[in-house]
């Protein structure tokens, strides 16, 4: 199943609060009301739920009055209450090429805030304090039964769904220590949507192509398939020193093809849009707009 967070109407102010959906063939079917108390009217509520959420799921979306086409609807960040959000660094062997950095013997990680979240078609602010805005698609995955200690092999049971994510990042903030979060944490600099795809339609996550295009141009296309530490390997990795828990996200790296690592390098500017897509799991797109001072 694909769902979809979006802002409901409210009464004509345009903000009436969150609401769940569920794309179906007519459009996206609206299952809120029919979780009643509100303990499955999100992602992160449905996503620690087990299957005897997705059963409910499916039975509210086939019997739902409400269908809006896709277009219709403000979206929100596909995992808008998202807990951790926790990035890798250099995850893909020709991206860490590209870097003229060598392949790491260990996930490098780093974090990202609630401040960061987008939605598809969201507008992103490149803040006056940048020249060198660059996009980094990648892979989502979202995770679903709490994960501590679970080894590689059963990894992957944790993972309620996967979603197409864009690591934007501020290239000089980044590198201005050894630390990458002033140039990463940046308000709206982790667009995520427009779906969460349940991992039962992603059979494998390491065999997923990818594609960002800015303006229409192809800049970045590969597969998850050349990522150094498979996502089965990080949320192991990662839940040997934490507890994972549910609509907690994980961005997994992206692969060559970033404005940094060209020798030409024209970043990002105010009016460009960025468009991120992974197979089976929908096109992310981003407008982006100057700072408003």
């Amino acid at each position: 199943m694909r769902l979809v967070s979006f802002h409901g109407d409210g009464d004509g102010d345009g903000d009436g609060g969150l609401r769940l959906g569920v794309e179906t063939g007519a459009g996206v079917a609206d299952v809120t009301e029919a979780a009643g108390d509100g303990s499955r009217a999100s992602v992160r509520s449905l996503a620690g739920g087990g299957q005897e959420a997705l059963e409910w799921l499916r039975g509210a979306a086939d019997s739902a009055s409400d269908v809006v086409p896709i277009e219709q609807l403000r979206l929100a960040p596909a995992v808008p209450d998202a807990g951790k959000i926790i990035c890798v660094g250099l995850n893909y062997r020709k991206h860490a090429a590209e870097g003229g950095m060598p392949v790491p013997e260990r996930p490098i990680y780093f974090a990202k805030y609630a401040n960061s979240l987008a939605a598809s078609g969201e507008a992103v602010v490149i803040p006056a304090v940048t020249e060198k805005a660059d996009y980094e698609i990648e892979l989502v995955a979202v995770i679903g039964r709490r994960a501590r200690k679970v080894s590689a092999d059963r990894a992957l049971e944790h993972v309620f769904g996967y979603a197409t994510g864009n690591d934007l990042s501020a290239r000089e903030l980044q590198m201005r220590s050894t630390q990458w979060m002033y140039g990463k944490a940046i308000d709206g600099f982790a667009p995520l949507g427009p779906y969460v795809v349940t991992s039962d339609e992603v059979p494998d996550p390491q065999a997923l192509d990818l594609q960002c295009r800015v303006n229409g141009e192809l800049r970045q296309s590969s597969n998850t398939r050349d990522m150094v530490f498979s996502v089965a390997e990080l949320v192991s990795d990662l839940s040997q020193v934490m507890t994972l828990e549910p609509g907690d996200v994980i961005y997994t790296g992206t692969p060559e093809g970033v404005i940094l690592g060209m020798a030409e390098q024209v970043w990002l500017q105010p009016g460009d849009e960025v468009v991120c897509e992974i197979q089976g799991l929908g096109r992310l797109v981003t407008p982006l707009v100057a700072d408003p001072g």
